[in-house]
């Protein structure tokens, strides 16, 4: 029996949208809307340093003037990874008993990193950890000796996941082998990203994942996360990136802002720009997303990135 479809949007108030990010949220809509699906509008707000009102006050309105609509979600509080820490903790918990996490002293740079979604290059996880072959007896003294707060790492397997991406085929990965084991919690208590949302799609129901291709080598992660935990792992299916001379667009840069190109364009001129640039239509013409349903497929979107400046 088929799963019912559920896709969501998990936007990070990090920055304001900028074209990839309603590049990959124009294809998440139409993925779920041409199979009848129920889409979820979800806050990445997990890392209090990085999460700012503003952007959050403006994610919504964004979304609304392109068109893209969704069926539950944001602003309802209960999906806010901000407001979802006691699930999280749960989870953490479950995964202590099992034997998979073990205290981690390393470095405040990967511990701050671990709150948030990988960009390529900042992934900062050590497959040498020391902490991970410390004995019992040995972790009791640090906690006592050491006046600094732990991070947590969770133990990923040593063996091969395979997961088909709905673009991109075929994917293969040894958690262990290729990145290591992976902060789950900060020192600071900050539930990291790889945890809060394997958390988040399972118990939200999530069947589909569309999201940028930056995110997938995380996949394979997620996938065994979300098993370990109890759950059905969602399908995933990566979009390929808007980039530039200096690389990714990137929020923190401010690249192609929607706050510049609310000023500049109509949001039919957008998504019709977005369908040319992705190989949904062979000419650049002004398009409302619902027009792109009907001959939406996933084997005209282009697989390589994508240069626009």
């Amino acid at each position: 029996m088929e799963r019912a479809v559920v896709g969501r949007f998990a936007p990070s108030p990090s920055g304001y949208l900028h074209m990839g990010n309603l590049l990959a949220m124009l294809l998440a809509w139409l993925d779920c809307r041409a199979k009848n699906g129920r889409l979820i509008f979800r806050l990445e707000d997990l890392d209090p340093a990085r999460s700012k009102q503003i952007y959050i006050d403006a994610l919504a309105e964004d979304l609304r003037w392109l068109g893209l609509d969704w069926d539950e979600g944001w602003p309802d509080p209960a999906y806010a990874q901000s407001r979802r820490g006691e699930r999280y903790a749960a989870a953490f918990e479950f995964l202590k008993e099992k034997g998979l996490c073990y205290p981690c002293w390393c470095s405040r740079a990967e511990r701050l990193a671990a709150a948030s979604a990988p960009a390529p290059g900042e992934e900062q996880f050590d497959p040498g950890c020391r902490c991970a072959h410390m004995s019992r007896e040995e972790r009791e003294h640090r906690f006592e000796s050491d006046t600094r707060t732990p991070a947590w790492k969770l133990r990923v397997p040593d063996r091969e996941i395979c997961l088909v991406d709905g673009h991109y085929g075929l994917l293969r990965q040894n958690p262990a082998r290729e990145g290591g084991d992976i902060v789950i919690c900060r020192s600071d208590g900050v539930f990291a990203y790889q945890l809060a949302v394997s958390v988040d799609d399972m118990e939200m129901g999530v069947t589909r994942v569309v999201r940028g291709r930056d995110l997938l080598d995380s996949a394979p992660k997620q996938k065994w996360l979300v098993e370990t935990l109890g759950g059905a792992a969602p399908d995933y299916c990566h979009a390929p990136l808007l980039t530039e001379e200096k690389g990714k667009l990137s929020k923190r840069m401010g690249s192609l802002s929607t706050q510049v190109l609310r000023k500049e364009t109509s949001p039919e001129a957008l998504v019709g720009k977005l369908a040319f640039l992705c190989g949904l239509r062979d000419r650049e013409e002004p398009a409302k997303p619902e027009e792109l349903l009907r001959n939406f497929s996933w084997n005209t979107i282009k697989t390589e990135d994508i240069r626009i400046g």
